[in-house]
């Protein structure tokens, strides 16, 4: 096991022994006590497929899905996030204007059908507004949902212009991987969304090749025969070798575009059973990425293909099969020292929802995100999805909001990518006003790459540690030379000191400003 913070070592043996540190706060409600990261991601995934989370069904005006998406990122700003995940091609189609796929029926209920406005630009506005982080989601060989049908295609599907690409499986229909053609196609069409929207990340979950289905084999034989066989022994190794091209030239393509732009995947939570590889989980899951995916995250991982990984662990802490914890420790080993961040991808949606026992019990979530905050190199979590955040099970959604997430997190740094922090800002005065404490900042006129302002306040006129999160009260998106924050926070009758921090978009965070000494009346 990764070595631990020594300051965490008791809590994690309480954590894993199902005990917690309790508080009695004054609306009677029990919290846990926590330490908190300074530098975490929170991200919340936002599915469109099927409107599962947004829009909340098709058809709707433009005016509801506008009110419905900024009531869907107000609620993931109150319960900590900083970083929000959207389905934004979830079956071969569109949230914008695209070359490469057609108006999404989602939207409007027929694929297709222009909605009358750029979903995509007005939902990345709307995320920087409130500071967090836009990764576009797409899912790259996912054509169908429930038929097989090209014909019910809208007109201007790719799809059925190119039907030697597509194949038909499961129910579904699915782009070839193994048609090179399909490769450029997909490149090319998130490279459309790269050059003309203001994304910070391109993001790829489970779906590559289909989940298997029982005594069915996806129908490649003739493509494998065409461009594989002669290169590799069996078509599991073609397969593996076509996913792994996707995802090297994929990123290779992103960052010669825009080298900031982040490039991430939420694989299947195994990546092969013991049983099949010594060097694999201590786990007897089903299936895994490799063998039935044809996924092998652990090439990606060696070869620098991606910058982050987000395993989805959904399962409990001690689950036979799949223990969370287990996997945990795996994906850790994994990615040490390795220039890619690890997230875990947690499954809000099985609280309450799920038939075991441990998925009943209120701690059951809560203990998953203290177990991973003992570890240094785990850099925080994605959540699917926010509707089930939103419908507070067992309290989950007050948990977050309340405690595990009530300090905000910076995003940790990707020094591969980039290193050099900005200039301090200029924090110009600090005045006490009937709202609050009034803040005027001014951004370094040499800074080019300022994106937004980290806000600490420290009682009476001290300085202490910058690094205690306790600190760090808001984080706010530059929006012009100069600008102001309210601070309504502030108690009467305390003195405290401000300073505030400039960051770029890959969160590399510059020295502190002059500090700005207020008295609060």
């Amino acid at each position: 096991m990764k070595k631990l913070k020594k300051a965490a070592l008791v809590s994690l043996i309480l954590v894993l022994m199902g005990t917690t540190f309790l508080q009695l706060p004054k609306d009677g409600q029990a919290e846990t006590l926590t330490s908190y990261k300074k530098r975490e991601l929170r991200a919340v995934w936002i599915a469109s497929v099927a409107n599962i989370d947004w829009p909340s069904k098709k058809g709707l005006s433009i005016k509801k899905q506008k009110q419905e998406f900024t009531k869907l990122l107000d609620d993931a700003e109150k319960m900590g996030m900083n970083a929000v995940i959207v389905q934004i091609k979830p079956t071969a189609d569109a949230f914008y204007p695209s070359k490469f796929g057609p108006w999404s029926e989602y939207l409007t209920g027929t694929q297709g059908k222009n909605p009358g406005y750029d979903p995509l630009a007005f939902m990345i506005d709307e995320a920087h507004k409130r500071n967090l982080e836009f990764h576009a989601w797409f899912n790259p060989y996912r054509i169908s949902m429930n038929h097989t049908n090209i014909k019910r295609l809208s007109a201007d599907h790719p799809a059925r212009k190119h039907q030697n690409w597509v194949e038909s499986y499961g129910g579904k229909l699915y782009y070839n991987p193994g048609v090179p053609e399909v490769k450029k196609f997909i490149i090319d069409g998130v490279l459309e969304v790269v050059r003309n929207y203001d994304i910070d990340g391109v993001h790829m979950d489970d779906y590559f090749y289909p989940y298997k289905v029982k005594g069915k084999e996806f129908p490649d034989t003739a493509e494998y025969k065409k461009y594989g066989k002669g290169n590799f022994k069996t078509v599991a190794d073609w397969r593996r070798d076509n996913v792994n091209q996707l995802v090297r030239d994929l990123n290779k393509s992103i960052k010669k575009e825009k080298p900031y732009v982040k490039f991430g995947i939420s694989p299947f939570g195994v990546w092969r059973n013991i049983a099949k590889d010594p060097s694999g989980s201590k786990t007897t899951a089903g299936l895994s990425n490799y063998d039935d995916l044809y996924a092998d995250t652990r090439e990606w991982i060696k070869k620098g293909y991606i910058d982050y990984i987000t395993p989805q662990i959904y399962w409990n802490i001690g689950f036979k099969p799949a223990a969370y914890d287990i996997l945990l420790d795996w994906w850790i080993k994994e990615t040490s020292g390795k220039p890619i961040h690890l997230y875990i991808g947690q499954a809000a949606y099985k609280i309450k929802n799920d038939s075991s026992s441990a998925w009943k019990s209120a701690e059951e979530y809560p203990k998953q995100i203290l177990l991973n905050r003992q570890y240094d190199t785990l850099m925080g979590s994605m959540h699917f999805s926010l509707k089930d955040l939103n419908r507070n099970p067992l309290g989950i959604k007050d948990r977050l909001t309340n405690d595990l997430y009530k300090q905000p997190a910076l995003i940790p740094t990707m020094p591969w990518l980039d290193s050099i922090a900005p200039l301090p800002p200029n924090l110009i005065s600090g005045v006490q006003t009937m709202k609050g404490i009034e803040l005027m900042i001014e951004d370094n006129p040499l800074n080019q790459d300022s994106t937004y302002y980290a806000i600490y306040r420290f009682d009476d006129d001290s300085q202490d540690n910058m690094e205690d999160s306790a600190h760090l009260i808001k984080t706010i998106r530059k929006t012009g030379k100069q600008q102001m924050f309210l601070d309504k926070t502030a108690k009467d009758g305390k003195v405290y000191t401000y300073v505030i921090t400039s960051l770029d978009r890959l969160h590399n965070e510059s020295e502190t400003s002059s500090p700005v000494i207020v008295q609060s009346k």
